[in-house]
């Protein structure tokens, strides 16, 4: 009876071991709603996402209008499909992404890729920390917000970023540049720091 016990107690503490790595795989489907088609911006969409090892990317498409060609960077970048490529047709393909690294694909169809039908991916380890999210500027609840954040850069605004009184966390005339909290990274830039060239 003893012997089960300890069976059933390696088969839940290998389950548990095994379980983060099941479930922290991801299905992307390429374009989201609007699959592998044109008139879609496949760049903009992929900055969205992070891609890891162990994730599947899938495209989903009308066939025989589109195609899935895996191709290296310079083919990419030419839209050119290498002899040997390996074409994907099915209406919905799938790669899994087995390795960290840069991914390119594009649709081989006529002008399909010159006409923006291409992807580009970096994958990372599974265990990466979470890329951090997309900047975005904190909604301003009233003018006065706006330019206490960015008042700096209207021509007569002081910069008021409170500062260390000494140190180089001081930053140009006295103010800090950039500070952050729980709502993000702000910014401050002070006339100087225009003519010291600092942006």
């Amino acid at each position: 009876m003893a012997s089960k016990k300890t069976l059933l107690v390696m088969a839940a503490a290998l389950a548990v071991a095994f379980l983060p790595a099941l479930a922290a795989a991801t299905e992307h489907t390429v374009g989201d709603g609007s699959g592998w088609t044109l008139g879609f911006d496949y760049a903009a969409w992929a900055e969205t996402k992070q891609f890891k090892v162990g994730d599947t990317i899938v495209f989903k498409y009308s066939n025989p209008k589109h195609t899935v060609v895996e191709v290296g960077g310079a083919d990419f970048a030419a839209c050119t499909k290498p002899a040997d490529a390996t074409v994907m047709r099915t209406g919905e393909d799938r790669v899994t992404l087995d390795a960290p690294g840069r991914r390119w694909f594009v649709c081989s169809v006529g002008k399909h890729c010159q006409n923006g039908m291409k992807l580009k991916i970096i994958v990372v380890d599974a265990g990466a920390a979470p890329a951090p999210a997309p900047w975005s500027p904190s909604p301003a609840s009233n003018p006065a917000d706006v330019e206490g954040d960015f008042g700096a850069l209207v021509p007569g605004s002081p910069s008021t970023a409170p500062a260390p009184a000494s140190g180089p966390a001081a930053g140009v005339n006295g103010h800090r540049p950039c500070f952050g909290g729980r709502g993000g990274w702000r910014c401050r830039f002070g006339r100087r720091a225009g003519v010291l060239g600092l942006f």
